[in-house]
């Protein structure tokens, strides 16, 4: 499973669609994600906004279209990037970013047995 961070307002406008993902692909030239074990390295990205994300995962056993893992920053990690479209049907859950007192990311407990690397 891969998981993207994304606002909640966002998700809410695209769950009801069959594919999404076109503004990514359109700036980037793919959707960036993450694995689990790597998310606490991506989330102070999404610490200084007062907007509700929220966690897509996704089966990459179901998505149509294809993931590459990359190392762009060379730091030694690769990141899934989708490149094509997600079919909604590859999202097998939305869990909410769980945020502690000082802002800081916080495991979800369907995470907790996936060690952070």
């Amino acid at each position: 499973m891969i998981i993207q961070c994304m606002k909640k307002s966002e998700w809410d406008k695209r769950k009801n669609e069959e594919y999404w993902g076109q503004e990514s692909i359109d700036k980037n030239g793919f959707i960036h994600c993450s694995t689990i074990e790597y998310f606490w390295r991506v989330a102070p990205n999404f610490y200084n906004t007062s907007e509700e994300f929220v966690l897509i995962c996704i089966d990459e056993d179901k998505l149509k279209a294809e993931v590459k893992y990359e190392d762009w920053d060379n730091t030694g990690r690769c990141y899934p990037h989708i490149y094509g479209l997600v079919n909604n049907d590859a999202v097998v859950d939305v869990l909410p970013f769980l945020k502690d007192e000082n802002g800081e990311y916080v495991k979800n407990k369907e995470f907790a047995d996936i060690k952070n690397k």
